[in-house]
């Protein structure tokens, strides 16, 4: 990769994850156990990103990107802090506005000549593909063993025992609430 920093390569590897991960998360009808699962994901790879970029500089100084940066992740941190106080409204308006944002700043990050990815193409386009394609396939793998453990789960019953007490779910008279330690 040439004269390309860990730092850079990270980066952009985290950003292609917030870009995979993204559209299903949004385009997906079930808020389940694996959209939660995924989003602790995103959010991670999204804070990892925008935190990774205040040390990518261009030329000593800070960009606009670095602006956006900060931006999202104060919106970020809202969509999880609305998601978890059960503000659905605010946590998707926040998330996906997050998720825009990204997608502009890799259009910017793509499309600008000089910048470390367009470099990065034209010297050696099989690697870029090769990374893009990777974490393509890697967030599949994850999207599928979590979404078939899901399955498994689901086919053992309502009897079965579960992991841990649903958040925010109302318990009928006469239903104890069985609390089971995660493991």
């Amino acid at each position: 990769m040439g004269n390309l920093s860990v730092l850079v390569v990270s980066h952009l590897v985290a950003a292609l994850y917030v870009i995979a991960i993204g559209p299903v998360q949004i385009l997906r009808p079930r808020r389940d156990r694996l959209h939660r699962t995924m989003g602790y994901l995103w959010v991670s790879a999204m804070y990892y990103v925008c935190l990774s970029s205040f040390w990518i500089v261009s030329e000593g100084h800070f960009t606009w990107l670095h602006a956006l940066s900060a931006f999202t992740l104060v919106t970020v941190t809202l969509g999880l802090m609305a998601a978890i106080k059960g503000n659905i409204r605010a946590h998707r308006g926040n998330m996906i506005g997050s998720f825009f944002g990204t997608l502009i700043a890799f259009g910017f990050a793509v499309g600008v000549p000089g910048r470390s990815l367009p470099r990065l193409m034209a010297s050696n386009p099989g690697t870029g593909i090769f990374v893009a394609l990777l974490v393509i396939v890697s967030v599949g793998v994850v999207y599928l063993s979590l979404f078939r453990g899901s399955r498994s789960r689901a086919k053992a019953g309502p009897g079965a025992p579960r992991r841990r007490a649903e958040v925010g779910r109302i318990v009928p008279a006469g239903e104890a609430v069985r609390r089971v330690p995660v493991r």
